[in-house]
């Protein structure tokens, strides 16, 4: 899993700089994380997830990296203070948050001024929405047309949108401006 994630951060940020003060919003077993402050020591990193197993997971894979750490948070009502990230990061998770609408609101509140939001999702498909009814998992998969509307409500401009996998997965970079 983590020659894995060393591969997929590249992709999922497509070169946008992962800087200073990150958050990973879902951070699930701290994989993606991990792969962060690998390849970016200076950064001082947290991940977020709501379920408190998977928190000590991920706590348990950055143990050795003391400018990172887990902590439980729900991505729609993230702990942080307005304006206190420099990068949030949301790795294939915001489909899974039936009111994913507002963990980007929450990203967008706490991403400083010229702070970007980064990442990767599923986009609803037949077989994304197989997938997730056979796991069980609770999940609401973005419509294609919907994710742009929402960073557009909340402020944040748009510097890199792309389709992968055949128009399965959204890839996005999203800047809070510099000034308001």
């Amino acid at each position: 899993m983590e020659s894995f994630a060393r591969r997929m951060v590249p992709w999922a940020t497509q070169g946008f700089p992962v800087t200073e003060n990150v958050l990973e919003i879902g951070g699930g077993s701290g994989a993606m994380a991990e792969a962060i402050v690998q390849a970016n020591p200076w950064v001082r990193l947290t991940t977020t997830n709501a379920d408190p197993v998977m928190v000590e997971v991920a706590q348990q894979c950055l143990v050795r990296f003391p400018h990172a750490e887990a902590c439980q948070a729900d991505a729609t009502r993230l702990p942080f203070e307005d304006e206190s990230f420099d990068t949030v990061v949301s790795f294939l998770m915001l489909h899974h948050v039936i009111e994913w609408e507002h963990a980007v609101v929450e990203g967008s509140r706490v991403l400083r001024p010229g702070g970007a939001l980064v990442g990767y999702d599923l986009l609803a498909s037949r077989m994304a929405s197989l997938v997730h009814r056979a796991d069980r998992s609770p999940h609401r998969l973005i419509d294609p047309g919907a994710f742009k509307p929402v960073l557009d409500q909340v402020g944040l401009e748009l510097l890199a949108l792309r389709l992968s996998f055949g128009g399965r997965i959204l890839r996005f970079v999203a800047q809070k401006p510099a000034t308001r």
